[in-house]
């Protein structure tokens, strides 16, 4: 059964600070990134976005009453994948984080997002508590998964040639 727990950037950052730093520096690497949230019907959608962190959390703004602010007003249940970049190789990897994504409703914290960022409003924001980090990479001939959830130790798995990647 999957851990339904869930942290906080700082929470995590605190935990495994060196992996952490390096899902941040791989999240700013590019502007937009790609959500995933979950449709009234329960298919996935699949849409475009920027993450903010900021204040000890992992952010994501989005316009009011988009397809995706309303996807997770309704089921907050969210991945976020990194932008893979130009070409066919990703030569830092590619990372993910699930968890699920709260509608921000202090007014103070908002006013103190929007004096720092600028977003373009009205707006959504939506604060995301982290319930899983994936980061995915190819270091020398080995397929190598780190993995984070919270209350746990980071888990690292590699794969090398010949065993089925």
């Amino acid at each position: 059964m999957a851990s339904t727990a869930t942290s906080t950037w700082a929470d995590f950052v605190s935990a495994e600070p060196r992996f952490a730093g390096a899902v941040r520096c791989r999240f700013e690497k590019y502007p937009h990134h790609v959500l995933a949230t979950v449709r009234k019907d329960g298919s996935p959608r699949v849409t475009g976005l920027e993450v903010t962190f900021l204040f000890g959390e992992l952010w994501l703004g989005m316009m009011s009453n988009s397809w995706k602010a309303r996807d997770l007003l309704r089921d907050p249940r969210c991945a976020v994948h990194t932008n893979p970049g130009a070409g066919n190789e990703v030569a830092d990897g590619d990372t993910r984080i699930g968890g699920r994504a709260v509608e921000e409703a202090d007014a103070a914290v908002i006013a103190r997002f929007v004096a720092e960022v600028a977003p373009p409003v009205p707006f959504h924001l939506f604060r995301v508590e982290l319930g899983e980090v994936v980061q995915t990479c190819v270091e020398g001939d080995d397929l190598v998964v780190r993995a984070w959830r919270p209350g746990r130790a980071l888990r690292t798995v590699r794969r090398g040639p010949g065993e089925g990647r």
